[in-house]
């Protein structure tokens, strides 16, 4: 999937290393660095591939994923906005369904910065009785850099819903995720969890307390992605496993082994916007070889 990407023909090249191109009925941004590979739909301003050069991809995106107009990609980074979860309709909110504007682009040596931009609409105000402006803006280089930024008066839940390419689910664990979670699937609160945690069957947990970083341990791979989240809350881990895998239209069957979602969030504290006064959600990922051990 990662390679078809960048053998889509080139509608538009905006710059050196940056074109518009198609994916299915969507238009996407496409980067050609020699530093990074990169892609963005405009629907939802989601990433959906970020490799820096030399390695693997870091993130997933389901080959079944649909690509038209207000249905949801399965995969890459979607913003859930301006809720999280089934709080209203759509189910995690509007922003990753709706087209973003490609508002402003810059490139140097180092890779590229990216900002899209999405304002209220009739439609969303019927939705959500809010005006509103969101910035995005994506830092694509050896390091993948995403800012949210949202302007108004209001209270929003938010998340960004990353989705992790790894080699096998159960050759990965996940650290820094902290001892207290809510467990979506058995509806229950959780104190003094293990670390890491190891998947073994369909998991859905808000952790409510997680460290400021997280780390994804890829045996398979020998690779560890580094998470860095800023001003969030909470830390959502989320894969599917086999029987709901199995269930869902637009992710192979397998597809749960090869992905894992650890998502930067504000659930159980807000995001607050008002007057000129913007909230923030960051997320900065790294990824790295794993040492040999001594």
């Amino acid at each position: 999937m990662h390679d078809k990407l960048f053998a889509l023909p080139v509608i538009k090249q905006l710059s050196d290393y940056i074109s518009q191109r198609q994916l299915g009925d969507l238009p996407i941004i496409v980067i050609s660095h020699p530093k990074v590979r990169g892609a963005i739909s405009i629907q939802g301003a989601q990433l959906i591939d970020w490799q820096p050069s030399g390695q693997k991809p870091c993130i997933w995106l389901s080959s079944e994923s649909q690509f038209k107009p207000g249905i949801a990609i399965r995969g890459g980074i979607p913003i859930c906005w301006p809720w999280f979860g089934p709080a209203g309709s759509p189910s995690h909110g509007f922003a990753r369904i709706l087209p973003w504007q490609f508002t402003a682009h810059n490139e140097h040596d180092d890779g590229v910065i990216l900002t899209f931009t999405l304002t209220d609409t009739e439609y969303t105000r019927k939705l959500w009785p809010h005006e509103f402006t969101l910035i995005l803006r994506l830092k694509l280089g050896l390091t993948c850099e995403i800012e949210l930024e949202s302007y108004g008066d209001f209270e929003t839940t938010a998340a960004m819903h990353s989705y992790f390419n790894i080699s096998d689910i159960q050759k990965t664990a996940i650290y820094g995720l902290g001892e207290h979670y809510f467990d979506k699937v058995s509806d229950k609160e959780v104190y003094g969890a293990s670390s890491p945690l190891k998947i073994n069957r369909q998991t859905d947990r808000i952790y409510s307390e997680p460290e400021e970083y997280s780390l994804i341990r890829d045996d398979g791979w020998s690779r560890t992605i580094e998470l860095h989240h800023y001003h969030n809350s909470d830390v959502v881990c989320w894969n599917p496993w086999a029987e709901l895998s199995c269930s869902m239209q637009d992710m192979p069957n397998s597809g749960y082994k090869q992905m894992v979602c650890v998502e930067t969030a504000r659930i159980n504290k807000p995001l607050k916007s008002e007057n000129q006064h913007p909230a923030r959600l960051s997320l900065v990922i790294m990824s790295r070889d794993n040492k040999p051990q001594d």
